[in-house]
């Protein structure tokens, strides 16, 4: 597994793989990324770790329309992200002030 950090406000674009963007034809799935239960707070904002499949190699982010601040209004706002390893997610948990919200059982 390979993990990033972002966040409120921002959203997962497009997905890369090691032949190019995400294919959902040609996998015959969305991949798996999914938001972890762990954030840290950094300069006031809280910072979601999430987890992605170890073939997915880099993930674009955007902000979220109905977050229509200052930062989300402007024009072509995205940032490619670096995904880490589980190590180096542990790193940056333990360095920063890490909170741990407890999983809703709502639907389950």
């Amino acid at each position: 597994m390979k993990y990033f950090f972002l966040s409120d406000g921002w959203t997962v674009g497009r997905v890369w793989e090691m032949g190019g963007l995400w294919n959902e034809v040609a996998w015959r799935r969305k991949p798996d990324i999914r938001r972890m239960n762990l954030c840290i707070a950094e300069k006031g904002e809280k910072l979601w770790l999430y987890r992605v499949e170890d073939e997915v190699i880099m993930v674009e982010v955007k902000p979220e329309a109905e977050f229509n601040t200052e930062a989300a209004s402007a024009i072509g706002q995205v940032v490619l992200k670096r995904l880490i390893s589980a190590d180096q997610a542990i790193e940056l948990l333990c360095a920063a002030e890490a909170f741990f919200e407890p999983a809703s059982f709502e639907g389950v």
